[in-house]
């Protein structure tokens, strides 16, 4: 065989080779795909009585957040939700639930247990006003915002300071923000932001993982209408 020939051969059985592990590169992120769907559809369905819920609770398309109060990339995206959800006409709603990352704490799980306090005081609107301000005030990364600040924190919002203080020093919420880590874990939530936007009439859902801008979620809403 000519010297030619053979590097045609040659070449030709490289591509092959290429060919091949681009198809099973390409099944193989395929199978990842729809296992992480069907995952993502065995999400907790959202209950106004249980879940901090922004926008319309009866919203046909929700977007459900597993977050940290000390994850960068949450505070990045903490406004693009609201954004989405205030331009979308009582359609989509936002839905937080607590995912503090174990290299944040102790502070991102105490954070989540002092917006479960002001949960508990302020209803769901004491949430949303203290998840803002800690978002606001943290610089991230487990030590962004001293423990000390967590109680003023809650007197800015016009809470309770004294009830406030005793909530969170009892360490009665760590069994709340510890549901909502078992609970993600259980479907597949391993960073945060971690999202699911989910049609609450169909079931339909589709993993969203990270700080994607706006226009992104509104195309996977879309989708999903």
């Amino acid at each position: 065989m000519e010297d030619g020939a053979l590097d045609e051969q040659i070449e030709q059985g490289i591509e092959r080779y290429i060919d091949k592990q681009r198809q099973a590169q390409s099944t193989a992120e395929e199978k990842a795909r729809t296992r992480s769907a069907q995952l993502a559809g065995s999400v907790r369905p959202v209950s106004p009585d249980r879940d901090h819920i922004y926008g319309n609770p009866d919203a046909l398309v929700s977007l459900i957040e597993y977050s940290d109060f000390e994850c960068p990339f949450c505070k990045r995206f903490h406004p693009n939700p609201k954004a989405l959800v205030d331009g979308s006409e009582g359609q989509v709603n936002w839905i937080y639930r607590h995912f503090p990352l174990e290299f944040h704490n102790p502070l991102a799980q105490l954070e989540a247990e002092a917006s479960e306090c002001a949960s508990e005081q302020g209803g769901n609107d004491g949430f949303w006003q203290y998840a803002d301000l800690l978002y606001e005030r943290t610089s991230s990364n487990g030590n962004g915002l001293s423990p000390d600040a967590l109680v003023p924190l809650a007197q800015e919002i016009g809470l309770d300071e004294k009830a406030f203080e005793t909530c969170l020093e009892s360490g009665r919420m760590s069994a709340r923000v510890q549901e909502d880590v078992v609970e993600g874990r259980k479907i597949g939530i391993s960073g945060t932001p971690g999202n699911i936007i989910i049609n609450n009439e169909t079931g339909d859902a589709v993993p969203a993982a990270g700080a994607l801008p706006t226009e992104t979620l509104q195309k996977i809403v879309d989708s999903l209408m």
